[in-house]
């Protein structure tokens, strides 16, 4: 898959120059975009808040595509918060206008390419049109097993916790649980996100430095990159660059690295 996708890029393009830098066994198995900027970069061409947010649908269109050629296992995207419906009427029907017509659009593609439709969030409090479209991308890709499509819509990470403890309060009372037999574990078992791999990289665009209240409990040891790039103008290049930069990184998820270990122990 990683080599088909080199030799349909443009020779000596800059993407391809990139993806070649790529370590195809070092992929970052869950990214996770914030994906920011629509409105400024309508404003600094003088059109609409509307104009910016279809632009940065193709964005998406993009990120979806390159991320399933790549081999990523999941791509969650930050479509809609639920502090999103404080903003204008009029731009919020335009968001969910165009969520309707990316279904309606890249259905037959994302079919086409195996990749399975995820929704994280509070699903019921959509109108009912927008929940229906959903829900059948969700049904007609239930059986594809390559990556999954993860769409946070009307999702904040607070609202996540608070309906996690919701579930696990009722679980521990109907199982009888006591308090220190709460853990982790079971915590996770409760989260939108149950089944998934914790995100292994956050890409936020338009140089915003915070995380808006996405994934909070997910992201405990995931690595952060910060663009300055604005959402509609994020393409292929902009991801591998992501994705190296990625790949640079150390982690260590709350250890040290070998070689520090390495010297702490010839310092013994």
């Amino acid at each position: 898959m990683f080599e088909n996708f080199i030799g349909i890029l443009e020779e000596g393009s800059s993407e391809e120059l990139l993806l070649r830098q790529i370590d195809p066994h070092r992929l970052p198995r869950h990214i996770a975009i914030i994906m920011d900027g629509n409105g400024r970069w309508a404003k600094q061409r003088n059109k609409s808040r509307a104009a910016g947010h279809r632009a940065g649908a193709r964005s998406a269109h993009l990120a979806v595509e390159t991320c399933a050629r790549l081999g990523v296992d999941v791509l969650t995207l930050y479509a809609f918060s639920t502090e999103n419906w404080k903003r204008p009427a009029q731009e919020v029907q335009t968001l969910m206008q165009l969520l309707r017509e990316f279904i309606n659009r890249e259905l037959e593609a994302i079919k086409k390419n195996n990749i399975r439709v995820g929704v994280i969030g509070r699903l019921h409090e959509l109108e009912p049109a927008v929940r229906q479209k959903v829900l059948y991308a969700i049904e007609e890709t239930k059986d594809n097993t390559g990556m999954l499509l993860n769409v946070a819509l009307n999702y904040s990470g607070r609202a996540e916790l608070v309906d996690a403890f919701r579930s696990l309060y009722r679980h521990a009372v109907q199982q009888g649980l006591m308090p220190d037999q709460i853990d982790e574990a079971m915590i996770c078992k409760h989260l939108y996100t149950t089944n998934l791999p914790n995100p292994d990289l956050l890409i936020r665009t338009s140089g915003e430095m915070r995380i808006s209240n996405f994934l909070l409990w997910q992201i405990a040891y995931t690595e952060l990159y910060i663009t300055s790039v604005l959402w509609p103008d994020f393409g292929q290049a902009d991801l591998f660059s992501a994705i190296i930069a990625f790949q640079h990184r150390d982690r260590r998820f709350g250890g040290v690295s070998p070689d520090a270990a390495g010297v702490t122990a010839k310092a013994k």
